[in-house]
Order: C-alpha cells, then sequence, then structure tokens
C-alpha cells in the first residue's frame, strides 16, 4: 500500500462527501485534471484503498435487520481450517481474529432471536471450536467510518 499525499486525502474526501461523483465532477471539484484524477483513482485501487462495495449493502435491507458478535474460543490448532468453516457459513459477515480471552469475534447477521441460535450452533458444530459466547447489538451507535481520519490529513505518527 502506498503512503497517501495530501491530494489523495482530498480527493478520498470529496468522494466521501459524494461517492457517486465522476472523475470529470471531481476534477471540477478539485481543481486537477480528469486524467490526474483517473490515475490516482487507479491508483488507490491497486494499492487496496477501497474496501468492498458489499460493505454499502445493508443487512437489514436483505432481511436481516439483527447484528450479534459472538467471541469464538478455538482450538489454536485447527485455526485455518476453523477459518474456512467458518466462511462458508453466510451470515456472518465480518470476522477479526483477538488478542486477549477470545481468538475470534464474528459479527453476525440475522433474521430473529431464533436465527441467531441456528447460527452459533452452526458455529459451535465447527470441528476445534471449544465455545462461544454470544452478544446481541442493541444499535450501531457509531457506523463505520473513516471520514475523521481523512480530515486530520496526512500527520506524522507518533
Amino acid at each position: 500500500m502506498h503512503r497517501l499525499d495530501k491530494v489523495d486525502f482530498e480527493l478520498l474526501r470529496a468522494l466521501c462527501a459524494e461517492p457517486h461523483s465522476s472523475f470529470v465532477s471531481l476534477a471540477h471539484t478539485l481543481g486537477l485534471s480528469r486524467n490526474t484524477v483517473q490515475a490516482r483513482m487507479t491508483r488507490l485501487e491497486e494499492s487496496q484503498v477501497f474496501l468492498d462495495f458489499d460493505r454499502r449493502i445493508s443487512a437489514a435491507a436483505l432481511g436481516y435487520p439483527l447484528t450479534a458478535f459472538i467471541e469464538v474460543y478455538i482450538e489454536q490448532k485447527q485455526a485455518a481450517e476453523i477459518i474456512a468453516a467458518l466462511t462458508q457459513i453466510p451470515e456472518i459477515v465480518q470476522a477479526h481474529g483477538m488478542s486477549g480471552a477470545a481468538d475470534l469475534l464474528v459479527r453476525v447477521a440475522c433474521a430473529d432471536a431464533e436465527d441467531l441460535f441456528r447460527i452459533d450452533r452452526t458455529i459451535l458444530a465447527c470441528d476445534g471450536v471449544e465455545r462461544t459466547e454470544t452478544s446481541l447489538a442493541m444499535g450501531e451507535l457509531i457506523p463505520f467510518r473513516v471520514t475523521p481520519l481523512l480530515e486530520r490529513g496526512v500527520q506524522p505518527r507518533g
């Protein structure tokens, strides 16, 4: 991943403000040439700055209004196989390896409490999963965001 400069940050802020902007529109807004915007967008895409589009689709709109977080405790020797098995469960929308007591934090989308129970049982059935602890999300208080980081701009670490 390449290091972002001031123009990259301005381009990304403009995209956050108007995600459907064309290269021509972005060029006009930022006072850049269309070719410059297109080249930078290509470089940003190749550097994997942009996340997958499906992060913008609401699970609730697809019939999964509940979100739960499941802490998964696993047999470490089987981690790769467990991750492969969890990837096959469509309701798992995100998973992170964790430090601390739990090994994995899994975010699931579910239709209702019964569906959550079924998903939890499916996770527990994976060979190498020792136990789970489930918490139902009561509401998203701070949605995923990077705009505040973009507003900070390029700053030295320290």
